[in-house]
Parts: C-alpha cells; structure tokens; sequence
C-alpha cells in the first residue's frame, strides 16, 4: 500500500468519526429548540401548568362539525398528576390521576371499570407528551433519530426528527423551524389515521414559547395532505413555577 493511499483511508476514517450520527444530530436540534422555547422562563422550574383547549372538529368541506372546550391541568412537582375537565350535555366529566390511581367521574357517577381507566391514563400520557414539547425530547427513553429536511403544507422547509417508539402500530416526527429551531409540526401514523398538526400562532405570556392555535390535516398514506380536519386553540395559560 503507497503513502497516498494510506493518507487516503486515514483521512477517510478521521471525517467519518467527525461526522455526527443521526441520534446526535437529533440531540443537539433538540437543545436548540429548548433554547428557543424557553423565552425568560425554564421549563425545569415549571411546577404546574393550566390552560384551556378549544377542539374544532371539522368536515371535509371545513364546516365545524362539533367543538368543545376543556381544561387540562399538568402537576410537574413533587410528582406528575393530571386532570382533564369538560362538560357533555350539561353533564361534568372529570379524569384525574393523582400520581398512582386514575379516577373518571362523571357527573354523580364514579367510573371504576378498570379497562377504561387504563384507557384514558394513556389518553393523559399522550396529551402531556404531545403538549410538553420539546421538552419531553430530551428524555433518555426517548429515541430520536434526524431524517434532514421536510417541505410541509405551505411549502415551507422543515427540519425533521422521527421518534423512536418500538411499536409497530405507531409512527412520530416532529418537525423544527430551519433557523429558529421552533417547532411547527408533529406528523402521527398509526394503523387507522394518519395526520399533520401545525403549529399556526405561539403563546409567549408564560415567558415559554407554548402553542397557542394548530391545525390538524388528515393524511394519505403517501403522506399528502387530503383535508383540515380539526382545530385546536389554546388560552388561558397559569404556569406556576418554583
């Protein structure tokens, strides 16, 4: 083997350990993004937080279909509780876990079927890990690897990241601002629907960066946009911190 070559195969070997690999660049997009999230406040010192949802569900033509409002409640410290509050039909409805046991009531009546409850504590899970990002990102079981750029709905570039999940039925991304590092989108796939929330405005009176009002596409399964099928809007925000 002459010099040259041998200069050549080092110096391969040297870019190739230089380069970083999808997880790290997922990594260090995500610590951008909490930079970019956190205005004057830090999410670590975040100890509750409260605000009021608005679902718009809509038609493929985009009339509104039905809508209803909730409030939602987060307790990060000492420990993480969560409740969601809602009334149907003149009746309150009120899930709650308090840190071990999920409770349903409503109205007068007390929900024990456990099934259901179990349900509905993965409801509450996914709501906090839909609603705490990026944050919850950064968590060392979560998986996360970068995929390069994405043009989205409005033909504006996008910086993708795919979740991790380990299960089969499920498919994640969210999708980052190129210079800001905010995030504007989350893409889910699962075997019934596939869909596109886009961050359409922020709330920045809590000193985060918080979504204040998103749109929900449904896709195909090429992942073209077929119609708006929801809206969400977010209001009232009461963040405690520490």
């Amino acid at each position: 083997m002459n010099y040259k070559s041998l200069l050549s195969i080092v110096l391969s070997l040297f870019f190739l350990s230089c380069t970083p690999s999808p997880e790290e660049e997922a990594q260090a997009l995500v610590e951008k993004s909490i930079e970019a999230h956190e205005l004057s406040k830090k999410w670590e010192n975040v100890a509750a937080i409260r605000f009021k949802k608005l679902t718009r569900l809509l038609d493929e033509d985009g009339a509104v279909e039905s809508e209803s409002e909730q409030w939602v409640e987060f307790r990060l410290k000492p420990y993480f509780e969560a409740k969601l509050t809602w009334a149907k039909d003149s009746i309150s409805h009120i899930v709650n876990f308090n840190g071990s046991k999920m409770s349903y009531q409503m109205g007068e009546n007390s929900i024990q079927n456990e099934g259901f409850l179990k349900v509905k504590k993965a409801e509450i899970d996914a709501a906090y890990f839909s609603f705490a990002q990026p944050w919850m990102l950064a968590d060392e079981d979560v998986n996360l690897i970068y995929e390069g750029q994405k043009t989205l709905e409005k033909g504006e570039l996008a910086e993708s990241i795919r979740i991790e999940l380990g299960l089969d039925s499920e498919s994640k991304w969210i999708y980052f601002d190129p210079n800001s590092a905010r995030i504007v989108a989350a893409e889910r796939h699962t075997k019934g629907q596939n869909n596109l929330i886009e961050t359409i405005s922020y709330d920045e009176t809590s000193g985060l960066l918080l979504a204040k009002e998103q749109k929900v596409f449904k896709l195909d399964g090429n992942g073209n946009t077929q119609f708006s099928q929801a809206e969400y809007l977010y209001s009232d925000y009461q963040v405690t911190f520490e």
